[in-house]
């Protein structure tokens, strides 16, 4: 097949072609848009899956539809041990300049920037991390306003006033936050707080987050009421027919087909999970001769998709972890076996590394810090990237 004329796309955040499989979280945000355009309640919106389910695709395609919609949109990207207070007010920026051009008062989107500067520039000493962002604006920083240095009081005074401005307009302000499980708890508190405060005021701004499967639990802890205040959308593998659909309809474009049977044969590869189901795309095309695609390709093409994966989606994390933690993480690939790799226990872990629990906290909370495993509940532990502990075995 002609390698040019390839349909997929395994790549970081990267849109394949065919976004299958997400039909109803795309009619839904639709419905949420309107709703709150229109200050009726509303809730924002948390993704949260695995590594690999197409979060950060799904996210990009929600923040498009706001855009077609005429909302300023902002987006950030959290980091661990990152205060989010310059990377909100450079979203928030972002999210003003697309609807401040449309506005038929330029002094109210000036008072707007001001407190957006305020904002800004009331970042601590030890929140810059060594660097310091202000608006490319010319107004003077508000005083008085969103410049307290308490977060979620200065998000709410924030929050408002650009919601307010884009409600001028008739429609409204989307805040999107990728790996939202990095923000501190204190911070993602000082978040909630201010969504609560903002829902409740009806004024037409949202959040929309995404993280890991352990972002609910990390909200619940930072605010008692935030499994109420979000709308919780678990993002997951594809079920077979819309894997099948993710393969066929971006064939279709180019005249090629595939077997039935070479369509088992990439299901039982890839389980479904988005990442892989392009991987293993990409490198079926290359390797078939003709259309339609058949068995025998996908199994010629397997070996490189999975050496490919073993370099850049599995061993590159693999390598970031000390040897402490690969001793913790083969431990659980291990009694992972016969369970699927689902949730192990951190007893189990430790029994079987013959060490006792606690000696062994700071190779799991280093795990955790790196996004490499997750603890949805106490006293258990899962890898947050599929098919990791398989990767581990075959080692």
């Amino acid at each position: 097949m002609d390698p040019i004329r390839n349909p997929y796309a395994p790549g970081a955040g990267q849109r394949p072609p065919e976004l299958a499989g997400r039909d109803r979280e795309l009619q839904q945000f639709e419905v949420t848009l309107e709703r709150v355009a229109a200050h009726r309640p509303e809730r924002s919106m948390v993704l949260s899956g695995l590594r690999g389910v197409g979060k950060t695709v799904l996210l990009n395609a929600l923040r498009s539809q706001a855009v077609r919609r005429a909302w300023g949109t902002g987006k950030i990207e959290a980091r661990p041990d990152q205060s989010i207070r310059i990377p909100v007010a450079q979203a928030v920026h972002a999210a003003v300049r697309e609807v401040a051009h449309r506005h038929r008062d330029p002094d109210r989107v000036d008072e707007v920037a001001s407190v957006l500067k305020s904002f800004a520039l009331r970042t601590s000493v030890d929140d810059r991390k060594g660097f310091r962002w202000t608006p490319p604006t010319d107004v003077t920083a508000a005083r008085g306003r969103a410049d307290s240095g308490d977060l979620e009081l200065d998000l709410v005074e924030l929050f408002t006033d650009v919601a307010t401005l884009a409600g001028d307009l008739g429609v409204g302000v989307a805040v999107f936050i990728d790996e939202m499980q990095d923000v501190s708890t204190a911070e993602l508190a000082a978040l909630c707080g201010a969504c609560h405060e903002i829902s409740q005021q009806g004024a037409p701004l949202i959040v929309v987050g995404a993280g890991l499967p352990h972002l609910p639990v990390a909200l619940a802890a930072s605010k008692s009421y935030a499994e109420r205040l979000f709308r919780y959308v678990s993002v997951d593998r594809l079920p077979r027919e819309m894997a099948d659909r993710a393969w066929r309809l971006p064939a279709a474009d180019e005249d090629v087909d595939f077997e039935d049977d070479a369509l088992d044969e990439l299901y039982r590869l890839t389980d479904g999970y988005p990442y892989f189901v392009q991987a293993y795309g990409k490198v079926t095309w290359d390797a078939a001769v003709d259309s339609p695609i058949r068995a025998a390709d996908v199994r010629a093409a397997a070996p490189e998709a999975e050496a490919e994966l073993a370099v850049g989606f599995f061993g590159a994390r693999y390598d970031r972890a000390t040897p402490a933690e690969r001793d913790y993480m083969v431990a659980m690939a291990d009694l992972g076996a016969d369970n699927g790799d689902s949730a192990i226990s951190t007893a189990d872990v430790a029994g079987h590394l013959a060490r006792k629990p606690q000696s062994l906290s700071p190779a799991r909370d280093g795990l955790i810090k790196k996004g490499l495993v997750y603890s949805a509940e106490r006293g258990s532990v899962a890898f947050t990237v599929p098919h990791f502990g398989q990767f581990l075995r075959s080692r």
